[in-house]
């Protein structure tokens, strides 16, 4: 462990003891991509279309776990910030599926890439036969 000298307590924690501290709860393992603008907006927009190919593509293949624009602080505006969940094997394998999203290899965005262990949320899924309708939350 790394020690905090404020007297606060560590400030990190080997993986395996976040592991034996959630033990039964779900921890999945995945991966957030960070993706900002390199310069401005003009490039992001010129590939957005291939680049939203490419996630429904990593979608179809079961790749893709959830993917959007992050909006401004004060939620009114996008400045070209996304996040892209992944199932990877590695931390390695989520940078390659970084590398091949259209908007990286164009050079319109950068990535850095965190796992990121899932214990705890959920997913309710209400569908409605009579209206043939759905909702998520």
């Amino acid at each position: 462990m790394s020690e905090d000298k404020s007297g606060a307590g560590p400030k990190s924690v080997p993986r395996e003891a976040v592991l034996e501290a959630s033990k039964g709860m779900l921890q999945r393992q995945l991966y957030a991509i960070f993706t900002t603008p390199v310069d401005g907006l003009g490039p992001v927009f010129a590939v957005i279309e291939e680049h939203l190919q490419y996630q429904v593509g990593l979608e179809a293949e079961g790749i893709l776990h959830a993917a959007g624009p992050m909006w401004t602080d004060d939620e009114k505006s996008w400045e070209g910030e996304g996040m892209v969940v992944v199932r990877a094997a590695s931390c390695a394998e989520a940078i390659a599926i970084a590398e091949r999203d259209p908007m990286h290899k164009a050079g319109a965005r950068r990535f850095t890439v965190r796992p990121w262990l899932v214990n705890e949320g959920s997913i309710t899924i209400t569908l409605n036969n009579s209206s043939q309708t759905f909702t998520i939350r």
